[in-house]
């Protein structure tokens, strides 16, 4: 039986494209593996799929205790694919923070603190002397400008710079102008449901004794996202429920400008107040500056829960 590989719940960019990479990796390695994916393909992630043309993996919602698996841009089990704590868990590439994880067996596990999980795998194909194909190498590319805002991003570190720039270079990319018009893609969400723009790119996070999910929301005017602000609670007030969700905050990201709009909901709306020092006025709040989920707001919201 193969081998699935997976990024988390709601994947995004660097979730789909590190799963289909590492797939290749390990296949050319040996090994018997089968790309899946736990959500929905967003626009930005298939404007890249479209452009290498290249499939998205198998859509899969949950693995059982027969499964193997390797888990790519995530460790956290409540990101996971449901039945996660029960499957052999056979290795994980991350660039996230360590949390509701453990295992029952050894594994391999690769945890670095760089922008992108794209990075990571870029170094364990020089690592093990594989030769990178141009395809491969745009995804990587891909995932790097997606997770760091084209090296706007607070994440970005100059080795996922200098990764992104050379993986580019065999796929073909100018990295400034395709990586533009990537961006740009994923920021055309005119036809999406307040359901499907809370589900984009949203995590859910233990802190302290709250459950908060947080999602994110890329685009070039927060002022018209903002005018769906109506539409945008009346879902988050549903995911609350359905959930049992202490707070949920919407983070609308100005991917051009580097500022965040919040919209927040739940009984606990002081983390947010206390984690940024800002006042909620309507339930929003901007956060200046503030462009990273992973490094400017979920660590400050964890310390004040």
């Amino acid at each position: 039986m193969a081998t699935l590989v997976f990024g988390h719940k709601n994947p995004d960019t660097d979730s789909i494209t590190s799963t289909l990479v590492m797939t290749d990796l390990q296949t050319k390695l040996g090994h018997d593996v089968m790309a899946c994916r736990l959500g929905d393909v967003n626009k930005e992630t298939q404007y890249i799929l479209n452009h290498f043309q290249i499939e998205a993996p198998k859509l899969i919602d949950a693995v059982t205790e027969n499964d193997e698996v390797i888990l790519v841009d995530h460790n956290e089990f409540n990101q996971s694919a449901d039945g996660i704590e029960k499957a052999r868990i056979k290795m994980v590439v991350d660039h996230h923070r360590l949390a509701n994880f453990q295992t029952s067996e050894p594994l391999f596990y690769r945890a670095e603190p760089v922008g992108c999980t794209g990075t990571i795998l870029y170094k364990m194909y020089k690592e093990n002397g594989i030769e990178i194909e141009p395809t491969m190498a745009g995804l990587m590319a891909s995932a790097i400008i997606s997770d760091s805002l084209l090296f706007k991003s607070p994440t970005c570190t100059p080795e996922d710079e200098k990764a992104c720039r050379e993986l580019a270079e065999i796929a073909g990319l100018d990295v400034e102008v395709y990586g533009l018009e990537m961006l740009k893609a994923g920021t055309d969400l005119s036809d999406y449901s307040a359901e499907q723009l809370l589900g984009i790119d949203s995590k859910v996070f233990p802190m302290g004794t709250s459950t908060v999910e947080i999602a994110q929301i890329n685009t070039v005017s927060i002022e018209d996202m903002m005018t769906r602000k109506a539409e945008l609670e009346e879902q988050m007030k549903a995911i609350i429920a359905q959930k049992g969700l202490n707070l949920f905050v919407a983070v609308i990201t100005d991917i051009l400008n580097s500022n965040s709009q919040v919209i927040t909901l739940g009984d606990r709306t002081d983390i947010v107040e206390k984690a940024f020092n800002v006042e909620l006025v309507d339930n929003t709040a901007l956060l200046a500056g503030v462009v990273s989920r992973k490094k400017q707001i979920v660590p400050f919201m964890d310390r004040n829960a």
